[in-house]
């Protein structure tokens, strides 16, 4: 099995599956997410917890989906049967990547709809139509939004032919030749943005939130809350850092690009904290406003600040990119499997594939106004796809994948790929057979549960 190669093709280098990795992992969760959620639960507390948990259960989770994805060469459900059966276990194995992947498929459905609300904020802000508006004035601009399914429907049709273009190019001309171009461009614009954060009055206040660590702040809540960001901000569990290990070449070590990607993506979403906070805190906001951070308070921020439309502009263009790369990933393990099952030709599988999640993304948008009597358990049908995938699918994926690295792949399998040291694999093997498992049980159980 060593030998085989990707029916789909392989990376042109160690570095860029490292940038169309990070490309996954960074995306709505680093520049959106993130920084409320930061907001929300202490600060530097929450920071502190969330960098420990990138290290002692995140990054040990994606090495494990690397060389499952790289050992067989091939989508995560012929992944993870071809090795079960390798390893003497059950084929049934099989199927933690068409949960894996399903998720992936359904979260497209609602980040499409999501995506297209940044492409609308590129636009309103490009033409200057938030300039000057107050906190209600935005409110209502977005609830209007929200309500007008015929501008939400143009917006997911167009983030949703810009994925699926790229991924139908296939890996060196699609996926490849964007990440080329659209990762650089991220850092840059982040960059750009972070250097306009410092020239505020609000940057030494913006540090001092990410990073001054208060003790008495640090909660069970806090810290479940940064294990479960951890894990999902790295593309966890949905078969993406799978099928993008299986085009990863044998003489790249995992072990170094997966702590680069980690690295990468966790300073990412730092640098998009410093880039926002000092601007919250310039205007006199709430850092934590909650999701409506990112749609509400900074539009009301840059409307009101000097050069605020310029760079009110590329922030939206920088969130617009990155989320497309994130895109892009939830797409291409489905897309692999349809080429290898049904042997379609990849512009076919990626069109087919791309026509069911848009028609889902419509349900989605329709949540917010001509669907939004369709409930399931109370919630609207985006609430209702968030909930199982990020609170459900994700983490439980997420466990199977570590139990079947530490249990079921024969050590000399995983030490072949890994090329780890005797202690260092001991260490990791540890984690996958224990503590990451019981981490994400622990979250999982207590997003469904929550402490009163």
């Amino acid at each position: 099995m060593t030998n085989k190669t990707s029916v789909h093709g392989s990376w042109a280098s160690r570095w860029i599956f490292i940038l169309a990795a990070t490309g996954s992992a960074v995306g709505l969760g680093n520049i959106w997410k993130f920084p409320y959620i930061t907001g929300e639960n202490g600060g530097g507390a929450f920071v502190l917890v969330y960098l420990a948990c990138i290290l002692l259960v995140g990054i040990p989770i994606m090495m494990a989906e690397v060389l499952i994805g790289r050992r067989a060469r091939k989508n995560p459900i012929n992944a993870l049967t071809d090795i079960a059966e390798e390893s003497d276990a059950s084929k049934a194995w099989g199927w933690i990547g068409v949960m894996g992947m399903l998720s992936g498929v359904l979260i497209f459905s609602f980040y499409s709809v999501v995506g297209g609300w940044v492409l609308h904020y590129i636009k309103i802000m490009l033409t200057g139509e938030m300039l000057g508006v107050s906190a209600e004035q935005a409110g209502d601009s977005f609830g209007a939004l929200l309500g007008d399914a015929k501008t939400l429907l143009g917006w997911h049709t167009l983030f949703s032919i810009m994925t699926i273009a790229v991924v139908a190019g296939g890996i060196n001309k699609g996926i490849e030749t964007a990440t080329r171009i659209m990762m650089p461009a991220l850092f840059v614009l982040l960059l750009i943005l972070l250097g306009y954060a410092m020239s505020t009055d609000g940057f030494a206040q913006g540090w001092d939130f990410m990073f001054h660590v208060d003790f008495d702040a640090l909660t069970w809540n806090v810290a479940l809350v940064a294990l479960g960001h951890s894990f999902f901000t790295l593309s966890l569990g949905m078969g993406t850092i799978m099928a993008y290990g299986s085009y990863m070449t044998k003489k790249a070590s995992i072990g170094k690009t997966v702590l680069t990607i980690g690295a990468l993506d966790t300073l990412v979403a730092l640098v998009a904290g410093l880039a926002i906070f000092p601007i919250i805190f310039s205007n006199g906001l709430n850092p934590g406003a909650g999701p409506g951070l990112m749609f509400i308070s900074l539009p009301v921020a840059f409307g009101q600040m000097p050069f605020g439309q310029l760079f009110g502009s590329l922030f939206f263009i920088l969130v617009g990119v990155a989320a497309w790369t994130s895109a892009i990933s939830l797409l291409e393990p489905t897309v692999a499997f349809l080429i290898e099952k049904f042997k379609m030709k990849r512009i076919t599988a990626s069109i087919t594939l791309g026509a069911v999640v848009w028609a889902l993304g419509i349900a989605c948008l329709g949540s917010f106004n001509f669907l939004s009597d369709v409930t399931f358990f109370g919630k609207n049908t985006f609430d209702f796809l968030d909930y199982i995938t990020a609170n459900i699918m994700l983490p439980l994926g997420g466990i199977l994948i570590a139990l079947f690295a530490g249990w079921v792949v024969k050590d000399k399998f995983a030490q072949d790929e890994l090329q780890l040291s005797g202690s260092i694999y001991k260490l990791w093997n540890i984690s996958m057979k224990f503590t990451a498992p019981i981490a994400v049980a622990v979250v999982l159980y207590f997003l469904l549960f929550p402490m009163s």
